[in-house]
């Protein structure tokens, strides 16, 4: 016996079978051979067949024309010519570019639009092209004052090269090849000369007084171009000037090269000075080439005008050289140092000491500034690192010092008394030992001595006995021990260089300790 279908009475979610038999209106419990459409049920009709289609492809329509919003990934990519950011509009992955905190997802209809993007991705261009990925803060600031004193100094340089050519010509028509001999002997030869000589001498300024000497040597290199300037008015020394205004710039090219490295490496956040280097080679030639615009446009507007453009130097010179050396002035005060002098150490550690926190670099340039004429130090207890010097009246303290070392000791502290003139002065002397010392005796060394300073400051009275003096520097090293270690690890934090401490000539005089 055969036995019927079953068809249960719960609705599921989606049931071909329902659907075929409520379309063709079947009945439950039919036996399989009474049912004259079973026969058929391999091949169904087409009404099966067209509403079972009808109904899918009805919801996947439905799914198609249904507004899907994008959905924005956590995904940014940074591009060169812009950042960008993945969405997901519900069928294709895409790039928008990302304006600040909104997402554009709009095309290129819009011609404003499309202008705006033409102009972002010049300018972006423009940004790659002169500038290193990746910098300080500081560094657009620097480019900025750079600019300045590039193209107001190359139109200069022009100006003066034209003054020179003008010069040869009136005072030297007849004799010109024996002039351009002596030229390259005295102009060139005694130029490299004095380049040789100015870097020998001044080898470790470059890095302890960095600021002060480029920009010394820049006044000297806008003298130089005003002594070119006078060559016409003087044909007769044409050579001698000439000479002078080469041994000038020689100078001031010695020193911008010698402090290029350190300026760049200040801008190398990501140890990246070889891009930093290259670019400002290409920011150089751009600007030179707009000052040699400035002075061509300058020629052209006086052309028609002989004497006019004979007094045209004259006359923007002072202009010209005070644009360029504020333009120095102000982007050096924008170069950060993070190597540790002397004097910045002391900045750092008399801070520490009256106000517990350590000052960021950029901070310390502020404060430091350019120094074009050097200070003497304090007023009073000024702190200097070298040797006695035996010139000098040498107090007790100095002796006493001296005949308390040890094998471990690699510095020690005392005071002196020196003579500028008719005026005495007291500071207080660091000296270093050649056998061991290191930057952390060097810290901890100027760390003592001002502790001593900030105490003989707030003391009313005269001199120190020798008793006390001896228990006060006990007492500071103490305190200097007992800071060493938080204060280097805020210096360290803050980006200053603590692996070396640049020192300069005479502070690099040392002490050896002989154990008889």
């Amino acid at each position: 016996m055969q036995s019927p279908i079953h068809i249960p009475t719960s609705n599921p979610p989606f049931n071909s079978y329902t659907q075929w038999q409520k379309h063709n209106k079947f009945h439950s419990f039919i036996p399989i051979n009474q049912n004259p459409s079973f026969q058929t049920l391999s091949n169904p009709p087409k009404s099966l067949k067209t509403s079972f289609q009808f109904d899918f492809e009805d919801e996947k329509l439905r799914k198609e024309l249904k507004p899907t919003a994008p959905t924005l990934l956590p995904v940014l990519i940074r591009q060169s010519d812009g950042v960008c950011r993945y969405v997901w509009d519900g069928s294709d992955l895409k790039l928008v570019s990302v304006d600040g905190k909104t997402v554009c997802f709009g095309g290129f209809e819009d011609l404003g639009d499309g202008f705006r993007r033409l102009f972002r991705r010049c300018s972006l261009g423009v940004r790659n092209f002169l500038f290193p990925r990746e910098i300080s803060e500081n560094y657009f600031e620097y480019v900025k004052w750079k600019f300045l004193h590039r193209v107001f100094s190359s139109a200069l340089q022009v100006l003066a090269t034209q003054a020179m050519f003008r010069a040869i010509g009136i005072g030297y028509a007849r004799s010109l090849p024996s002039a351009a001999a002596l030229n390259w002997v005295l102009k060139d030869g005694l130029g490299r000369l004095s380049r040789c000589i100015y870097t020998a001498s001044l080898a470790s300024a470059f890095d302890t007084n960095l600021k002060r000497v480029r920009f010394s040597t820049s006044v000297v290199f806008s003298l130089s171009i005003g002594i070119e300037l006078m060559t016409p008015a003087f044909p007769q020394y044409f050579l001698l000037l000439a000479s002078i205004a080469n041994v000038a710039k020689q100078i001031s090219l010695a020193c911008y090269l010698a402090t290029g490295t350190a300026v760049h490496r200040s801008f190398a956040v990501a140890d990246n000075l070889g891009e930093v280097s290259a670019k400002a080679q290409i920011q150089t030639v751009c600007f030179d080439n707009l000052g040699l615009m400035l002075a061509a446009a300058l020629n052209v507007m006086l052309k028609n005008n002989q004497r006019l453009q004979a007094f045209l130097p004259f006359v923007v010179y002072p202009i010209f050289t005070a644009i360029d050396l504020y333009g120095i002035y102000q982007s050096l005060k924008h170069v950060h140092l993070q190597t540790l002098t002397k004097d910045r150490l002391e900045m750092i550690i008399d801070t520490w000491i009256q106000f517990r926190y350590v000052p960021s670099p950029a901070e310390v340039s502020k404060r430091e500034g350019i120094n074009f004429i050097p200070s003497k130090g304090r007023l009073k207890w000024p702190i200097r690192i070298g040797g006695l010097n035996p010139k000098c009246q040498i107090p007790n303290t100095s002796m006493m010092a001296m005949q308390s070392l040890c094998r471990d000791d690699f510095y020690f502290v005392c005071t002196e008394v020196c003579f500028h003139g008719i005026e005495r002065t007291q500071g207080i002397l660091l000296c270093l030992r050649e056998e061991g010392a290191s930057t952390t005796d060097i810290i901890m060394g100027v760390l003592q001595a001002c502790y001593i300073r900030e105490r003989l400051l707030c003391k009313t009275g005269g001199i120190l006995e020798d008793q006390e003096w001896l228990e006060l520097a006990k007492d500071c090293k103490r305190c200097a021990r007992e800071d060493m270690e938080l204060l280097n690890e805020k210096m360290v934090e803050l980006g200053w260089a603590c692996k070396n401490i640049l020192l300069s000539t005479d502070e690099q005089t040392r002490f050896s300790f002989i154990d008889d």
